[in-house]
């Protein structure tokens, strides 16, 4: 077995030693909840009967307390791709149930909006904040006292660690994860890519635009590129949430049958009362969370993780920063290149060995924790393997070498030395830079900055020529507090275009990127966000900015402490913003989180 890297057993020491007050507070917690969930038994008939009137054949069972009952918490509905399998899940989960004795119910369901479809939209500026408000749904789910285990039906963005976040306050109950699997492969990246950069440029139409996009995203499952959803069921892996091998298995498929049957077995048999209790706040704890930062780190996945994982973290009563993720991506390797960081998209990552391959290399190099507490009964080392069907039975075996070494390669022979997702800081603050998508060359921009306030402005001066020069382009009040800090995916194509015409460019915001977020150097998430004096507030257009993610730099020349800060844009109104307007006040910085939930728990 394979010693520990040294610089990832300080990282998560230093975690522990940092957390020790606040994990304490939250095992007590759970370890008292656990004590003082009500027998059923002993509850009030009237409730019990409330309960049970809608469970049909599985009345009895429930009425005996012959087994387990199991909450299902879904995020289905049929608008987004990913999750419109889980529309039939419900059935099929209750007849897994029944195989072993136990009852499943849905608890309860959550929204789960899709930031494609918001994209450069109004909606999107709800976005960051679903997160909360699946978290309160999956607790509202919860909160009946009516089950001993939990299945986590969510995919996407915001769901995942909204449902982490909820589950987590319910952390003396079992919970597993169930993915629903990538939809098959549409047209080749590159072209979607080209015909995107076409349309920036004005050279096609949007019935050419649509054609190509709907030519990708064109059936039930998962978006097959490699952004926060498909980096969500990577770290359910490192964190030992799914059944082993769970996350790209596609929809339909027996073996995806086979593997939402065993989830619903395992979880029945690690409640409280079996022989093998694995509470999920048991199974999130500092260890799981830095295999969740490596794994990241390892695939080139979602920026959107440096501030899910850290509101995640705090929800089990876990600190990490990004000094964490910086240090830990400085010797982490890149191993994986999937689209946008390379040519294939996750299908192609999955048959070249998968997420199962990243954790067996990571696990020989000694970069990940091999003892997690993880919801199959065995340690990380079985997530290394892939599932299979033997006739009906799943089994799983060993992958062996990478099928396809330009998009998925050995620790000794990595794409990057380096995780690609760095720490700048300076002057204007702390913000996250991702290297891995972007060229060595264009890790040092110096430029005079352009200031803008929305991204609308920037495709404004964009087509106007404006920005027909090396600049680096500022986008402020697009923090959690100012407007919710909207993903501003839509800023990519317009900057490549800028940046293969010959120019230096990048980005410094302190709103999103997500893991789409393209070849352009950015540095993004600042924080403190512009909204209440935080320092791109006092940025003007033609100061000189240093960006660097070599030596870690985001600055500039300018005397800011001299200026007054720029005031920022009235709050927008529609699309149901001026309800969300509590979580906007009341959120915290980017680096823990973006959470107004989790700031007003205290944790």
């Amino acid at each position: 077995m394979s010693t520990l890297n040294s610089t990832v057993e300080r990282v998560t020491q230093r975690i522990i030693e940092r957390s020790k007050d606040t994990r304490k507070r939250y095992l007590d917690l759970i370890a008292h909840e656990a004590d003082h969930q009500p027998d059923r038994s002993a509850v009030s008939c009237s409730n019990l009967a409330h309960a049970y009137a809608g469970a049909l054949e599985d009345q009895q069972a429930l009425k005996t307390g012959r087994g387990p009952n199991i909450g299902i918490v879904t995020s289905y509905n049929d608008m987004l791709s990913a999750h419109q399998p889980y529309g039939r899940y419900p059935e099929r989960l209750k007849i897994y149930a029944r195989e072993v004795g136990a009852t499943a119910q849905v608890a309860g369901a959550t929204p789960a909006m899709c930031d494609g479809v918001t994209q450069g939209e109004a909606g999107m500026e709800l976005s960051l904040f679903s997160r909360d408000v699946i978290a309160l749904s999956t607790g509202v789910a919860l909160s009946h006292a009516m089950y001993d285990g939990t299945l986590l039906l969510g995919i996407c963005d915001k769901i995942v660690p909204g449902l982490v976040i909820g589950a987590l306050q319910f952390g003396h109950l079992p919970a597993i994860f169930v993915p629903s699997g990538p939809m098959p492969s549409g047209i080749a990246n590159k072209e979607k890519q080209r015909v995107r950069q076409l349309y920036a440029e004005g050279k096609v139409g949007r019935d050419e635009l649509l054609e190509s996009e709907s030519a990708s995203y064109h059936s039930p499952g998962t978006c097959t590129f490699y952004g926060t959803a498909n980096s969500n069921q990577m770290m359910m892996e490192l964190m030992g949430l799914h059944i082993p091998g769970a996350a790209f298995v596609q929809p339909g498929t027996k073996l995806r049958q086979a593997l939402d049957r065993e989830a619903v077995h395992r979880v029945a048999a690690i409640g409280k009362d079996g022989n093998d209790y694995r509470p999920f706040g048991r199974c999130v704890d500092e260890k799981a969370i830095v295999n969740a930062v490596v794994g990241l780190l390892a695939t080139g996945g979602s920026t959107n993780h440096a501030i899910h994982i850290p509101a995640m973290a705090r929800a089990a009563g876990v600190q990490i920063d990004w000094t964490d993720f910086s240090e830990l991506s400085a010797v982490v390797p890149l191993l994986a290149r999937v689209y946008p960081n390379g040519s294939g998209d996750v299908n192609h990552f999955h048959t070249a060995g998968g997420i199962g391959y990243v954790i067996g290399e990571l696990l020989d190099a000694g970069l990940a924790h091999r003892d997690i507490m993880t919801v199959s009964g065995a340690d990380l080392g079985q997530y290394a393997q892939e599932p299979g069907l033997d006739g009906d039975s799943l089994t799983w075996r060993p992958i062996g070498s990478s099928a396809d070494d330009t998009m998925l390669r050995p620790v000794a022979t990595p794409f990057l030395p380096d995780g690609g997702m760095r720490l700048v800081e300076g002057n204007l603050g702390r913000a996250i830079f991702k290297t891995s998508a972007v060229g060595p060359e264009r890790y040092t921009i110096e430029a005079p900055c352009r200031v803008f306030s929305t991204q609308h402005a920037v495709a404004q001066a964009f087509a106007n020529g404006e920005l027909d020069r090396d600049v680096i382009v500022v986008v402020r009040f697009q923090g959690p507090r100012a407007n919710g800090m909207p993903e501003l995916h839509a800023l990519t194509p317009p900057l490549g275009v800028l940046q293969d015409r010959g120019y230096k460019v990048a980005l410094v915001t302190d709103g999103r990127m997500s893991g789409a977020s393209g070849k352009v150097p950015a540095a993004i998430h600042c924080t403190p966000e512009a909204l209440g004096g935080g320092p791109l507030a006092c940025l003007q257009d033609g100061d000189i900015v240093r960006l660097c993610a070599v030596d870690g730099t985001l600055s500039t020349t300018a005397d800011l402490a001299s200026r007054t800060p720029a005031t920022a844009p009235l709050p927008a109104t529609g699309t149901g913003r001026e309800i969300y307007g509590m979580f906007r006040a009341g959120a915290d910085e980017a680096e823990k989180g973006g959470s107004a939930m989790l700031a007003a728990a205290g944790y």
